[in-house]
């Protein structure tokens, strides 16, 4: 249900935005219902762009659980962004966002990309002129928020459709429903992997296996690796080469992986975690829960890999597959 529902949201928006240069078209045009559908069209229109090229979506891309599937997404005119993209699926029950956790709600999450002169590059003031001067926008935010489009709605409008991307019909929450068949044996002992030998559980717990806390997992050596991570927002020393712990849900589908997208696989994940200094060396402030090595069996990377497999929802197993 939830795919048909977002191929009718991608379909009515192409229609929505292409009927904004036809009065007579407009006057028969259906707007939307609800402020979240209004936010899932904004999400996927480039309207919001100085180029008129680049939509939410264009980064967040909805077959992907709404993130990317290159290390680094491209912006206006091409240009690079710094990191990764990470899924804007299942942030409702959050308050910090971004890899470096510069934003406290979604709606000041909305406003990073869209103003970013990398990502979209325009100010929300220029956004709020364009989206008053198309008749289809200005008639929706009137009839949803009696006014005209302003920053506060806007965001308001984008944040309330990211609130609706919530996932749950996963083998795992079957599993967890007493569905003992819903996940493999190998995927059952890789939970216990997760939980206790592989100290996942550690930094990944809870209904989006996230704390909302920030770590140190050895990705900062000020040399080739130079992202300073939340030291950015805090100038905290402590906070050199921290970065937000991300949720897993949906994480076979979100490749490549951590904040500069150097992992292509989970597989190359889990046998980082495993071994982290094998694979960077001279790494500074590091968690000191890295600084031993798990030693993980071939089979119990395997275990771990399916188990992390079973946090996919249903809508994306396809796309899991190719993962």
């Amino acid at each position: 249900m939830k795919r048909i529902a977002l191929i009718f949201l991608i379909v009515s928006t192409i229609i929505f935005v292409r009927c904004s240069g036809s009065q007579e078209e407009e006057a028969t045009f259906e707007l939307p219902v609800t402020k979240e559908e209004l936010g899932g069209r904004l999400f996927l229109d480039p309207i919001l762009s100085s180029d008129g090229k680049v939509s939410c979506a264009s980064c967040h891309i909805p077959a992907y659980a709404f993130a990317d599937t290159v290390a680094l997404s491209k912006g206006v005119g091409g240009q690079l962004g710094s990191r990764n993209t990470p899924s804007a699926m299942n942030l409702s029950a959050h308050d910090i966002f971004f890899h470096d956790g510069r934003a406290e709600s979604l709606e000041q999450q909305a406003a990073g990309p869209i103003e970013n002169p990398v990502e979209m590059n325009l100010p929300i003031s220029e956004a709020v002129k364009k989206l008053s001067s198309n008749k289809n926008y200005l008639a929706a935010f009137k009839k949803l928020y009696n006014e005209a489009p302003n920053r506060d709605n806007l965001l308001d409008a984008l944040a309330s459709f990211e609130r609706t991307l919530e996932t749950s019909n996963t083998p795992f929450d079957k599993f967890m429903h007493d569905d003992t068949t819903a996940i493999s044996e190998s995927a059952k002992r890789g939970q216990k992997i997760f939980n206790i030998k592989g100290k996942c559980f550690d930094c990944h717990f809870g209904p989006d296996f996230t704390r909302d806390d920030f770590k140190n997992i050895g990705l900062y050596n000020g040399k080739d690796l130079n992202d300073v991570g939340r030291y950015g927002v805090t100038k905290d020393t402590a906070d050199i080469g921290k970065f937000k712990v991300p949720g897993l849900r949906n994480v076979a589908v979100t490749a490549p992986y951590m904040h500069n997208g150097m992992f292509k696989t989970l597989t190359e994940v889990i046998d980082y975690y495993n071994e982290p200094q094998k694979f960077v060396k001279g790494s500074i402030n590091m968690d000191t829960t890295m600084l031993t090595p798990l030693n993980l069996t071939d089979q119990d990377k395997t275990d771990l890999l399916e188990f992390l497999k079973t946090l996919t929802d249903e809508q994306f197993k396809g796309v899991a597959k190719n993962k």
